[in-house]
């Protein structure tokens, strides 16, 4: 498929694709004329990457990671470095401690929602 129907099919710019290949987190084979053609594994590709990019990770993390993972379910491919492991638990534990701020947050709006209905 070409850039614009990923793009279409992922929600994702055409820029963030050029990025995504520029970076190494995604390959396109090239047409005579030059316009990238995209396999159909590019799609649960980008919508892994967009999911990686949600939860904080930087590109050059995702970079790492996704050789470690099947793009279908997210589930582990080959086994990662002790290295990547270690750094990928460091991230592990900064999303806890962001679900953590995020649910002391909205405990804190949900009393003050409460006492504004109070009489």
């Amino acid at each position: 498929m070409r850039i614009g129907e990923l793009a279409r099919r992922t929600n994702v710019s055409e820029r963030s694709l050029r990025y995504y290949e520029k970076q190494g987190m995604l390959t396109a084979e090239r047409t005579p004329g030059g316009h990238r053609e995209y396999p159909e594994a590019a799609v649960d590709r980008v919508i892994r990457i967009q999911e990686l990019f949600a939860a904080g990770l930087c590109s050059e993390k995702i970079v790492q990671l996704l050789p470690c993972m099947r793009d279908t379910d997210g589930g582990p491919s080959v086994r990662a470095t002790p290295n990547l492991v270690a750094e990928l638990s460091t991230e592990r534990a900064r999303i806890d401690r962001m679900i953590a701020d995020l649910v002391r947050s909205r405990d804190t709006l949900d009393e003050v929602i409460e006492a504004a209905r109070l009489p």
